[in-house]
């Protein structure tokens, strides 16, 4: 057996208040005071996406009504967001931790798992590691980051918001049980509000009350799959690979609107601007696809989704608009507002695969390098915006 195999280790990066903090950032004048973003006072059913620390202060959280933030905060700065901004930092600090490790795995626009095992002697320990990626961040985008640092990737992830703002955990290898056992039961990744207040009306109100439960006793309450989750979680998970149920790789993106969507216009337009953004990530990633999926969610919020493989792989966002409109008017009831629509390219694959091309081109080809240089254009210069007239919002 060789005993020299690297211990895992991984860090676990997560983005402060990014929305927030970008828009802090951008606009020195925001700076200090409570930052809300997820639309304006009067949007009807908007919700907060972000809330800068100073806005935390007054009780205020993402997911929670925008209404309810308003009240909490009348005098607050709200802002519906820019995306495509908060998308170009992502993007930009995911080629930060890239330069640190191959093994990245994002896991959503403002945070992401680096396996940092057996990079010692490249970057240091870990804290020296850990110190050199929030300090590049911060350098290259005046935004700050909070790391977790464990074996186990869900101990990993847990830790990265142990200290937050701009906070630094480190757990030692034999050491996470020891951390899990140290925090309050709200803590427990994995265990949504339902299941909190499950436990704690049978008792098991701590987490050190949970390690003591054998694990045949926790399947009995709460099933197999979440009592062994249970057992595992207050234990440190060790074993769990975020990533691991999901090869297949996708990219997808999707759009709420702040009130419902019924002209056709509107509707063609949002989807455009879904297709440009999954293309524009397509590009970067070098990455092409065959399959679209698309998905609506309509006024009652029912929510349906339809998806087709095509025998030939998506070439531009004209390609992939007109795929996805194709999609919409086969599920689209044709009368009902839209809540919500969403784009995702499956399984997708490298570009760098061979694959058979068309006898006959009609320009897609052309049309589809041009588009990439523009892409290209964009990246090193980010201020620059090229769009087509249709989803440039007109001004008043």
């Amino acid at each position: 057996m060789n005993s020299s195999v690297c211990e895992k280790k991984y860090f676990h990066v997560d983005l402060d208040a990014f929305f927030a903090s970008v828009e802090q950032n951008d606009h020195p004048e925001y700076r200090g005071k409570p930052v809300i973003v997820g639309g304006l006072p009067g949007d009807r059913r908007a919700v907060v996406s972000t809330a800068s620390y100073e806005a935390r202060r007054y009780g205020i959280h993402s997911a929670m009504p925008l209404s309810k933030a308003v009240e909490l905060c009348p005098d607050g700065i709200y802002l519906r967001g820019n995306y495509s901004r908060y998308s170009e930092l992502s993007h930009k600090i995911m080629q930060i931790f890239n330069s640190y490790s191959p093994e990245v795995l994002q896991m959503s626009i403002d945070e992401a798992f680096i396996d940092m095992t057996g990079t010692e002697k490249i970057f240091g320990n870990s804290r020296e590691a850990a110190l050199k990626i929030k300090n590049e961040v911060h350098k290259k985008t005046g935004l700050t980051v909070s790391i977790g640092v464990s074996s186990s990737m869900y101990v990993a992830k847990i830790a990265s918001g142990y200290r937050k703002p701009d906070g630094l955990t480190i757990v030692e290898n034999g050491d996470e049980e020891k951390f899990m056992l140290s925090l309050p039961l709200e803590k427990l990744w994995g265990a949504g509000t339902k299941t909190q207040n499950h436990l704690k009306e049978i008792g098991l109100s701590t987490i050190e009350l949970i390690h003591s439960k054998p694990l045949n006793l926790l399947i009995s309450i709460f099933g197999q799959s979440s009592g062994t989750f249970l057992y595992n979680a207050v234990r440190g998970n060790k074993d769990y690979v975020f990533g691991s149920e999901a090869k297949n790789h996708s990219i997808s993106t999707e759009t709420t609107f702040d009130f419902d969507l019924t002209d056709r216009n509107s509707i063609e337009k949002a989807i455009m601007e879904l297709c440009w953004n999954i293309m524009w990530r397509l590009h970067k990633e070098n990455s092409r696809t065959r399959t679209v999926m698309l998905k609506i969610r309509y006024e009652d919020f029912t929510t349906v989704s339809v998806q087709e493989t095509f025998p030939t792989p998506v070439s531009s966002s004209d390609d992939l608009y007109e795929r996805a409109l194709k999609l919409f008017m086969k599920k689209y009831d044709g009368t009902s507002g839209i809540r919500l629509l969403g784009v995702c390219a499956c399984n997708i694959e490298s570009k760098d695969i061979p694959v058979q091309k068309s006898l006959f081109d009609f320009g897609e080809e052309k049309k589809a390098r041009l588009e990439k240089a523009i892409y290209n254009l964009e990246d090193k210069n980010p201020a620059l915006k090229i769009r087509k007239a249709r989803m440039i919002e007109k001004k008043d």
